[in-house]
C-alpha cells in the first residue's frame, strides 16, 4: 500500500487548491473518479466575495453572511471567512487567476442581500473556470500525483483515526488502497438528488456517504439551497442563470407579464434566495406555468454580452438572444449547506480525517448561504485545513446548540419500485425539495431507506454512485423531518413559522 502525508480526493477547487498548499508540507495524492478537469465548481458563475472595496469592511460582510444565514450561521466561522478573505484573493492572483478589471482596479458587483459591491469575477461570469483551469496548470506543473478515474469507495479507520483510502479504479475494475497521514474529502455537493439541479454530474454525494459510513458526524443536511433561476427551455437541461444578473438590474416577470418581486419582498428581486426562490414558486402556481421570466432587455446590449459572455453564449446556441428577449427560468437545486461536520480547521470527528469546500459543513452558511460565499469558503478553510496541526486542535468557541440523533432506516414495510437515479430524483424533488411537509417527508424517507436495503453491493462507478445518492438523500429526508420548523431555505407547510427553539444544528451519525 502506497501511503502519502496527504490523500486528497476531489478535483473540483478545493480538492486542487488544498493539493497545491498540502505540497508544502509532504506528498501529495488526488484521487478522482473521472478526469481532473470534471468538477461542478468549474461551472461556477457567481464569483468571490470579499470586502476589498472601497467603503467596505469584514464587519459588513460578516452581518450580510450571518442575516442571510436566518439564526444558524457559525459566527467563528463567519469571522474567519471574512478575515481572511482579502490574503485568499491575494493568493488566486498570485497563483494567475485573471480577475476582472476596470482601470486596473478589480472590478466588484453586487449580488443579492450583499449591502455593498464585493463581488469579484473572472471572465465576467466564468469565475469558477478560470480558477479551476489555473489551478489545473499548476497542479499539472507540480509533483503532485493524480490518480484520474479512481473512485474512492472507503475509508479505513483505526482506533478512530483516518488511515487511508479504498478505491476502485474505473478503467481496470481493480480495487486499491492507499495510506494518509491526512485523508481530505474534497468531492463536491449532491445536487444530483433532484430532478432539476443546476450541479453537473459529478456531484453524488460521494464524500457524505464516505464519511457516514466511516462514522463522522453529518450536520444541517435538510439546509439545501435551490438557486431561484435556472434556464427551463424544451429538452435543455437546467443552466444557472446567475445571481449577478439581478444583481445588474434583471426584473423577474410572470408569464403575463408582471413584475412580481415587489409584492414579497422590500428588497424585490435582491431578496434572499430563499425568498426569490419560493417567491417564484409560488407566481408559477399562480400562474399554472412552470416558468417566470428574467428580463435584462432594458440594459445596453454592450453590457450585456461584456458582463455575461458565457450566459449569452449559451442562450443564443439555444435559439435565444438575451439582448433583445427574455429569459425563461424556475429554480432548481444548487448548493448542499450541509455536510460532514467539522471544526474551524477542517478536521471531521473522526482525527485525520478532513473535509473541505462543499462536502464539508462548518456552519457558516447557516439556514441560507449568501450569495458568492461558497468558493472563499473553499480557499479560506482548504489552507486551514492544511496549517492544522496538533498545538491548533479544540481552537473553536462555543457554538449553537445540537441535536444529534443516530439515524436509523424507518421502513414500513409497504413495496416500492427498484431504486433508480431518475426515481430518487423525482421523489427529492417532490417530497424534499422548496416546500415540505411532515406526511410526505416521512414518505420519502421510507420509500429511500427500503430503497437503501435494497442495493445490490456496488460494483461500478454508476453503481457506487446510486449507492451514495440514496444514502445522502435519506439523510436529507431524515433531517428534515426532524427540523420542525421554517427556517432559511428549510420551508415546511405543517411548522410555517421560524422557531427560537430551533436555534440548533441537527446531527447525524450512523449507530
Amino acid at each position: 500500500m502506497r501511503t502519502y502525508d496527504y490523500v486528497i480526493i476531489g478535483s473540483g477547487i478545493a480538492g486542487l487548491y488544498t493539493a497545491l498548499l498540502a505540497q508544502r508540507r509532504g506528498s501529495v495524492l488526488i484521487l478522482t473518479k473521472g478526469s481532473i478537469d470534471d468538477c461542478n465548481t468549474k461551472h461556477a458563475q457567481g464569483g468571490i466575495a470579499a470586502a476589498i472595496g472601497e467603503g467596505d469592511t469584514p464587519d459588513l460582510h460578516f452581518w450580510d453572511t450571518v442575516v442571510a444565514g436566518a439564526g444558524l450561521s457559525n459566527r467563528d466561522a463567519v469571522r474567519i471567512l471574512v478575515t481572511e478573505a482579502a490574503d485568499r484573493i491575494a493568493d488566486l492572483t498570485e497563483l494567475g487567476v485573471p480577475f476582472d478589471t476596470i482601470d486596473g482596479e478589480v472590478a466588484l458587483a453586487k449580488e443579492a442581500a450583499h449591502a455593498v459591491p464585493r463581488i469579484l469575477h473572472a471572465g465576467g461570469d466564468a469565475t469558477g473556470e478560470h480558477i479551476e483551469v489555473t489551478l489545473g496548470r499548476r497542479i499539472r506543473q507540480s509533483r503532485i500525483e493524480v490518480l484520474e478515474h479512481f473512485l474512492a469507495t472507503g475509508i479505513m479507520v483505526e482506533n478512530d483515526i483516518a488511515r487511508g483510502v479504498e478505491a476502485l479504479d474505473t478503467s481496470t475494475g481493480s480495487m486499491e488502497q492507499f495510506g494518509g497521514k491526512h485523508i481530505v474529502l474534497a468531492t463536491g455537493g449532491a445536487g444530483r438528488l433532484f430532478k432539476y439541479t443546476t450541479n453537473s454530474e459529478v456531484a453524488t454525494g460521494d464524500g457524505v456517504a464516505l464519511a457516514y459510513r466511516a462514522g463522522a458526524e453529518i450536520m444541517d443536511m435538510e439546509l439545501f439551497q435551490f438557486h431561484p433561476t435556472a434556464i427551463r427551455l424544451p429538452g435543455v437541461p437546467p443552466f444557472l442563470i446567475s445571481e449577478a444578473v439581478r444583481g445588474e438590474g434583471g426584473l423577474l416577470r410572470n408569464v403575463e407579464g408582471y413584475r412580481f418581486m415587489p409584492d414579497y419582498s422590500p428588497e424585490k428581486e435582491l431578496a434572499p434566495r430563499d425568498v426569490v426562490t419560493r417567491s417564484i414558486l409560488y407566481e408559477m402556481q399562480k400562474t399554472h406555468s412552470d416558468r417566470v421570466f428574467l428580463d435584462i432587455t432594458h440594459l445596453a446590449p454592450r453590457v450585456i454580452t461584456a458582463r455575461f459572455p458565457h450566459i449569452y453564449r449559451f442562450c443564443v446556441e439555444h435559439g435565444l438572444d438575451i439582448t433583445k428577449g427574455q429569459i425563461p427560468v424556475a429554480p432548481a437545486a444548487h448548493y448542499m449547506m450541509g455536510g460532514v461536520k467539522t471544526d474551524s480547521w477542517g478536521e471531521t470527528s473522526i482525527k485525520g480525517l478532513f473535509a473541505v469546500g462543499e462536502t464539508g459543513c462548518t456552519g457558516l452558511h447557516g439556514a441560507n448561504r449568501l450569495a458568492s460565499n461558497s468558493l472563499l469558503e473553499v480557499l479560506v478553510f482548504s489552507k486551514r485545513a492544511v496549517e492544522k496541526d496538533i498545538d491548533k486542535t479544540g481552537e473553536d468557541g462555543p457554538g449553537l446548540g445540537e441535536l444529534s440523533q443516530c439515524c436509523v432506516p424507518s421502513r414500513d414495510g409497504s413495496e416500492v419500485p427498484l431504486a433508480s437515479s431518475t426515481a430518487l430524483q423525482a421523489l427529492m424533488w417532490e417530497n424534499v425539495g422548496i416546500i415540505r411537509a411532515g406526511d410526505t417527508l416521512e414518505k420519502a424517507a421510507d420509500t429511500i431507506s427500503s430503497w437503501e436495503e435494497c442495493l445490490e453491493e456496488p460494483a461500478d462507478r454508476s453503481s457506487y454512485e446510486l449507492n451514495s445518492l440514496v444514502l445522502t438523500g435519506r439523510l436529507v429526508a431524515e433531517a428534515a423531518l426532524i427540523r420542525k420548523e421554517s427556517r432559511g431555505a428549510h420551508f415546511r407547510t405543517d411548522y410555517p413559522e421560524t422557531s427560537p427553539d430551533w436555534v440548533k444544528h441537527v446531527v447525524l451519525k450512523r449507530c
